[in-house]
């Protein structure tokens, strides 16, 4: 019997195993009920008394020896199937991965570039921070004139030494400064979009907030009309509202367009009828437009005699919760996950 367990020793230590199946089966052939250890327990009966207790070490060494071996051989079969090996077990269910969603902010702000692209438009970018003759002074807001009260501004420094005495550095309030930049550097005909984060020193509410997204357009060209402006945002509705939706302009006031006008789109919602959203008129407001006034052209050294254009600006907030209906802004920036989850499918 000595023989026998010295025997099955040496099978055990030189035992290697390359898959589950395989340990398994040597498991069953010397653990098992019925296996070889128990067996040999079984054959103590037969031992000559004096002997039983040297033979019972030597069998506890060979149960101790086969556990070890069937333990070391899982784990290391384990780590191989977590580091990719090819013996990993393919029956196991995979771990699911959850892919994040775009932004809605970003899914309206890419709609919107794409509907301008196919007619033409191009994108320009500009600074965040802005001095005050490109958010402000070129675009037709005078020193102390009323109209800057339109809009409370976040000042940064005042007089800064690479800038004349009495300007301003401020957060920009709306991406009209980039329009500036870009008659600057360009001659017509120019025909671009601007879309960008704008900053305000408002109260943040359901409707309001001290950041938000703009989308500006300019046109620059000779013989240059009301009605290619009219057109041209007409298409905008349609692509991105939906064949059916009317619209309207109703004579407005900016700085830096004239004549002017916002832009109100048909009630999807109640289809005209009245609703709490479009506050029982059955029109809702998305933008302001209006021709470049001449003095702008001017301040960029652009002939105002020979060329005209028009300008549109819309906020990228406003559009998004028109589309899909949602009733607080401060869900854009607070990066809930189950509010964020609802756009997964969005395009």
């Amino acid at each position: 019997m000595e023989e026998k367990v010295n025997k099955y020793l040496g099978e055990i230590k030189e035992f290697a195993a390359t898959g589950k199946e395989q340990l398994e089966e040597f498991r069953i052939k010397f653990l098992s009920k019925k296996g070889i250890v128990p067996s040999l327990f079984a054959e103590m009966k037969s031992v000559a008394p004096e002997k039983r207790k040297e033979m019972g070490q030597f069998l506890n060494e060979l149960k101790k020896t086969a556990q070890l071996k069937v333990e070391e051989l899982k784990s290391s079969l384990e780590a191989k199937t977590e580091s990719g090996s090819s013996n990993a077990d393919l029956s196991l269910p995979a771990d699911y991965i959850s892919l994040g969603s775009r932004h809605p902010l970003s899914i309206v702000r890419n709609k919107i570039i794409d509907i301008f692209s196919r007619i033409g438009y191009g994108v320009s970018e500009g600074p965040e921070i802005e001095d005050d003759w490109h958010n402000f002074t070129a675009l037709n807001f005078p020193e102390e004139h009323p109209a800057r009260d339109m809009q409370d501004t976040f000042f940064i420094d005042k007089n800064p030494d690479n800038l004349p005495d009495g300007s301003q550095v401020a957060l920009r309030t709306h991406t009209s400064s980039v329009q500036i930049r870009t008659m600057e550097n360009e001659q017509p005909p120019i025909r671009t979009i601007f879309p960008g984060r704008v900053f305000r020193n408002e109260a943040i509410s359901a409707r309001a907030h001290c950041i938000f997204h703009q989308v500006e357009g300019l046109y620059i060209d000779e013989n240059v009309s009301f009605a290619d402006l009219k057109q041209s945002l007409y298409y905008f509705a349609t692509e991105m509202f939906g064949e059916g939706t009317k619209t309207r302009f109703r004579p407005s006031y900016f700085p830096f367009t004239e004549p002017s006008a916002e832009m109100d789109i048909s009630c999807f919602i109640c289809d005209g009828k009245g609703c709490n959203v479009c506050k029982y008129t059955g029109w809702v407001e998305i933008l302001g437009c209006g021709m470049v006034d001449p003095n702008v052209l001017e301040n960029c050294n652009i002939d105002s005699k020979k060329y005209t254009g028009f300008a549109f600006g819309m906020g990228i907030e406003r559009i998004t919760m028109l589309k899909y209906q949602i009733n607080d802004i401060r869900n854009f920036f607070e990066n809930d996950i189950r509010f964020l989850k609802q756009f997964e499918s969005a395009v």
